[in-house]
């Protein structure tokens, strides 16, 4: 069989010799035009299937290895662009205490609030402005209703806020919150709701979940949001979405589970012991080798049922370290990050980052770690490095003359 094929194409090949010599000889003018046709159309085929149609058939390729489909491409993969994941806990440029995360997932850009006070926003925005270049925010998480994770949302009349700066797509806020009751709310709430309120209203926020709609799949929301290319924003579910706790706002903070391939980074707000045990019971956590420290690494967060599941690889938190700002002691073990979280956290990592730590200058901080960035690429191996330095907490000035490392 093979042998009538190969004596049909000499066979063919012999009658387009024959026909373009007549040509030739015929007609020379029309022979050079269609030699240069052939040779036209040839060299622009060949380069338009090489780096435009090839590419594109070689792109989730699952039989193909990942480093001959990136060969085969005309366009390399860079970090920040589809496969990467930056997660960066900023220094909020005072001396308090507070939470923001910025994350750029791909081209996705996520925060995950906004503290520690209102002058925080400028701060936080120059972050932000240095890897959003559209001025859109496609996912921001106010965990909940504290002054030092949303105060950065409101800014000030010289601080304009996060919510005056940028467009939000998707903005996913708490369920429930102490200042329900009006004889409780802040005047920090209030500013909050009727900015958001304002920017809903006029587009610049397209769309409104609770962590509760989330859950429920209601208005809209869904659960597990597509980031990227195998990157995905869940939701987790826990009981005080539904269930009001009249003694701590920190137990309505919203929870989020980040998976990049086989990795998976958890950020639990301030969520206390009780909101942390409902995270248990209600969720399939799976070990991470991320964790942002409960509560800015307190003592009634990052409890073992919580990390005895986990079991962190790294572990990143957004404090001041040894402020006495909520205790009122600067000697106590208490003070962020408090021993007994260091105690918990000690038995599956001694990986663990802090952004500040205090100083006696008139700033009253300085920076530890400065801002943390974790970084991962498809296929790579993690980094954590910080704007300050690297240094892991346990081999810092500060916690050897403050906190014990223990030994299990």
């Amino acid at each position: 069989m093979a042998n009538k094929k190969s004596s049909s194409n000499k066979k063919a090949t012999k009658k387009v010799v024959k026909a373009a010599t007549k040509v030739a000889k015929t007609n020379p003018a029309l022979f050079v035009v269609l030699v240069i046709v052939v040779i036209v159309l040839g060299v622009g085929g060949y380069f338009g299937y090489k780096y435009l149609i090839e590419p594109k058939l070689m792109e989730g390729r699952s039989d193909i290895p990942e480093s001959s489909q990136k060969e085969q491409s005309s366009r390399p993969i860079y970090v920040g662009e589809t496969t990467a994941m930056d997660i960066n806990f900023l220094e909020l440029g005072n001396k308090y205490t507070g939470d923001s995360t910025f994350i750029k997932a791909g081209d996705v850009d996520i925060l995950i609030d906004a503290g520690s006070r209102k002058n925080s926003a400028t701060t936080i925005a120059n972050f932000i402005d240095s890897y959003c270049t559209d001025g859109v925010l496609e996912y921001v998480i106010a965990t909940h209703a504290h002054q030092d994770h949303i105060a950065g949302f409101v800014g000030s009349n010289t601080d304009k806020g996060i919510f005056n700066r940028y467009k939000i797509d998707t903005l996913i806020d708490f369920s429930r919150t102490v200042n329900e009751d009006e004889n409780k709310a802040t005047q920090l709430y209030k500013d909050y709701i009727q900015l958001r309120s304002e920017k809903i209203a006029s587009g610049d926020i397209a769309h409104h979940y609770t962590a509760n709609d989330c859950i429920q799949g209601t208005n809209g929301a869904k659960k597990v949001y597509t980031l990227g290319e195998g990157m995905e924003m869940e939701i987790l579910d826990q009981k005080y979405y539904r269930e009001l706790d009249k003694n701590d706002e920190n137990n309505h903070s919203v929870c989020t589970l980040f998976t990049q391939g086989e990795n998976y980074y958890l950020f639990t707000g301030d969520l206390e012991k009780e909101g942390e045990a409902s995270l248990v019971e209600l969720n399939n956590l799976p070990e991470v080798k991320l964790f942002k420290g409960g509560h800015h690494a307190s003592y009634t967060a990052n409890t073992d049922t919580l990390l005895n599941v986990i079991k962190p690889k790294t572990v990143c938190v957004c404090c001041c370290a040894g402020s006495d700002e909520y205790t009122k002691d600067p000697t106590s073990i208490h003070n962020f990050p408090a021993q007994e979280a260091v105690d918990r956290i000690a038995k599956h990592t001694d990986q663990v980052f802090v952004t500040s730590v205090v100083s006696d200058d008139s700033v009253g901080y300085k920076s530890m770690n400065g801002n943390i960035n974790f970084h991962c690429a498809k296929g790579k191996e993690y980094t954590v490095t910080g704007s300050n330095n690297s240094i892991i907490l346990k081999d810092t000035d500060w916690f050897k003359n403050n906190r014990t490392w223990p030994t299990y």
